[in-house]
């Protein structure tokens, strides 16, 4: 087994692209800005019709840096993580969706006030009168139905596939979208050049959509050849899946890292789930171990022994590498464990590690035997916190008593988000470096 030396966090990259985002967005608005004249602004109605043309140039922008956050970029998820890219792409796709949803009402009002019409006969007028208009309402209302069904309250109501699905729409409407834009938008209208960057840059937003996300684990499919091995219970509702294939010494995955696995079954083939690695790989096997949580992770107890399977990843920054230094502090709930075990076997036998793992009951406890081997080794301890939250608070107090190091320790959490949450602010208060902490989203 690989030695993970410790590297750290590196934001280099991520400040970069932050970076040529910005630009890009001045970029952007100066096109607009370049195209208003002063005779333009005169007018209350001109100034809104102006406002439109700012918020849909900003909104559509903010789309398609939404679809970039979304495609899983190699070398941006190896540096930030996909779970972070997945958090900036739900806090920024509402002000997109805003923005838009802003240029609509401000381009009808203004033009309205300009031909002094009502802001419905207005709208109708454009709707039927005006090319590309009908395409692009059609766009709005699948870009708000992705919206609206992203809201927690929603998605707790939608299974996991029809939200999938939902959101399969937003491609089409931002192919509805784009041609209503670069033939009707001024900026675009008076600069040709603009209009074929604007082209570029969306077809690359989407090709890399199509790359990273279909073609590649498509490609990876038959050069591993991946199938299910075996399936093993572990505990009430929980299943390990063992998969095998050929080459695999020559995936570049780490413990604690996950995959977006999609399984070659009539049932199951149309959308992949992301699982993490349960185990290191060893180059023979790759291993995910699954709760009961749903149709999808239920219906793994079921599946058979050479089936087909394609992996989408190695997604993550939960590595042993991410570390600065040989004091370590894992923290899991529930079956978080999983990556958590993988991570504890990739890392140094020298680091002293403190692993606290909080689960409801005994039954609830995932892979305990593996756990206890590993906690054999040297400078390991293993604290099992069975029972309810009152009688395992993740307090300050609590934390430095379990974990006598944790201030001077990288700490490394995975859970559902209230255990993140409470342990992310008892830590802090303790003085942890905010780079010394390293969390796994628990779910997508």
């Amino acid at each position: 087994m690989a030695v993970a030396k410790a590297e750290g966090k590196s934001h280099t990259i991520g400040n970069i692209t932050a970076a040529l985002a910005g630009i890009g967005l001045g970029m952007a608005l100066a096109l607009e800005l370049h195209s208003v004249t002063r005779h333009s602004l005169s007018t209350l109605g001109g100034q809104l019709t102006f406002l439109g043309r700012i918020t849909a140039m900003s909104g559509t922008y903010a789309m398609i840096i939404v679809l970039f956050l979304i495609a899983r970029i190699p070398w941006l998820e190896r540096e930030v993580g996909l779970d972070r890219t997945v958090w900036w792409h739900r806090k920024l796709a509402p002000y997109s969706l805003l923005l838009i949803g802003l240029h609509v009402v401000f381009t009808t009002v203004g033009y309205s006030m300009t031909d002094g019409s009502t802001a419905f006969h207005e709208f109708w007028k454009l709707l039927t009168s005006t090319r590309w208009i009908l395409p692009a309402t059609a766009g709005f209302i699948l870009f708000m139905t992705a919206g609206v069904t992203s809201y927690k309250v929603a998605r707790r109501r939608l299974a996991y596939e029809t939200w999938w699905v939902i959101h399969l729409y937003t491609y089409i409407a931002v192919a509805l979208s784009y041609a209503h834009q670069v033939t009707l938008g001024n900026a675009f209208i008076a600069h040709p050049l603009a209009q074929k960057l604007w082209l570029v840059l969306t077809l690359t937003a989407v090709g890399s959509l199509v790359m990273f996300r279909w073609v590649l684990p498509i490609a990876r499919g038959f050069k591993y050849d991946l199938r299910v091995h075996a399936v093993v219970p572990e505990g009430p509702g929980v299943v390990s899946v063992w998969m095998t294939g050929r080459k695999l010494h020559k995936l570049n995955v780490r413990g604690g890292q996950f995959f977006c696995w999609r399984f070659m079954t009539p049932d199951m083939w149309w959308h992949a789930h992301p699982y993490s690695l349960s185990a290191p790989p060893d180059g023979r096997y790759l291993r995910i171990t699954v709760k009961d949580l749903g149709d999808h992770s239920a219906a793994l107890a079921h599946i058979k022994p050479g089936t087909k399977v394609l992996a989408e990843g190695p997604y993550g920054a939960f590595t042993a590498a991410r570390r600065h230094g040989d004091r370590v502090v894992l923290i899991a709930a529930g079956v978080g464990i999983t990556p958590v075990r993988a991570l504890l076997e990739e890392l140094p036998v020298y680091t002293t590690v403190d692993v606290l793992y909080r689960a409801r009951s005994n039954e609830e406890v995932v892979l305990k035997r593996e756990l206890d081997a590993l906690g054999e080794r040297p400078n390991t301890n293993i604290r099992y916190l069975v029972g309810s939250r009152k009688e395992h608070p993740m307090d300050p107090r609590t934390l430095l008593r379990l974990a006598p190091h944790i201030q001077t320790s990288d700490v490394y959490i995975c859970g559902p988000d209230a255990l993140t949450s409470s342990v992310k602010h008892s830590i802090e208060v303790l003085g942890v470096p905010e780079s010394h902490i390293h969390d796994e989203a628990f779910a997508f």
